[in-house]
């Protein structure tokens, strides 16, 4: 029961004190039901106008909307691309290629032995950059980064050939599946195995390794 709680706490510490899942859902939603019955047009403006209502209706609750803007721009941009190409599968491209990139640079980071999510810990947990790269500490988070270049390769795969075969409801379908859901399983994941992973490695703590305690050490207790 410990694990269950501090998993939820890592959750709403992590994930929902900062981001919206409305935010992934609401504007893909809204763009294929509005295509479906009035065509590209009035639906990338049903898209974007739900984007800028999210973020307006954050504002109002004095609820950080950087999330939320980044939601909007992105929306933005998936409605150009369906507005120019004239295509209602256009709306979902900008995030195939994001993810193509995304799964790009997280394996690049594996190689040059940076892992992307020591990188996304340092921004949600501000511990010392040079803890992560110690030899007991890096490997585990070089492990789960391979979960998620394999998750954002397999959602960029999946997505692409439903684009491809203009499958746009399943495409919405999809996204919204393999959006917010899919990455909460994700995190999750990454949480359980990589505290594992890095018990086994019997590493210092951030605290042991900023205050250069010799070995052996206790290790990190929480937190990952």
């Amino acid at each position: 029961m410990s694990l269950i709680r501090e998993i939820q706490q890592e959750l709403k510490d992590v994930v929902f004190g900062s981001v919206s899942i409305a935010d992934g859902v609401i504007p893909p939603v809204a763009f294929v039901v509005t295509n479906a019955v009035w065509g590209v047009v009035p639906a990338s403006l049903v898209g974007v106008g739900s984007a800028l209502a999210i973020t307006v209706w954050r504002l109002r609750r004095g609820r950080p909307i950087r999330f939320a803007l980044a939601g909007l721009f992105g929306t933005t941009m998936a409605a150009t691309f369906a507005l120019v190409s004239r295509s209602a599968g256009g709306f979902f491209l900008p995030g195939i290629i994001t993810g193509a990139g995304t799964t790009i640079l997280i394996l690049i980071s594996i190689a040059v032995r940076r892992p992307f999510v020591a990188w996304t810990s340092v921004v949600a947990r501000g511990w010392p950059l040079a803890w992560y790269w110690h030899p007991l500490v890096r490997p585990a988070y070089s492990r789960t980064s391979w979960l998620w270049a394999a998750f954002f390769a397999t959602r960029t795969f999946i997505q692409w050939r439903l684009y491809s075969d203009e499958e746009t409801a399943a495409l919405a379908t999809a996204r919204v599946i393999m959006g917010w859901p899919a990455l909460l399983v994700l995190l999750i994941a990454t949480y359980v195995l990589g505290r594992r992973w890095l018990g086994a490695l019997h590493g210092p703590s951030v605290e042991e390794f900023e205050a250069g305690k010799k070995p052996p050490w206790q290790g990190q207790q929480r937190g990952f």
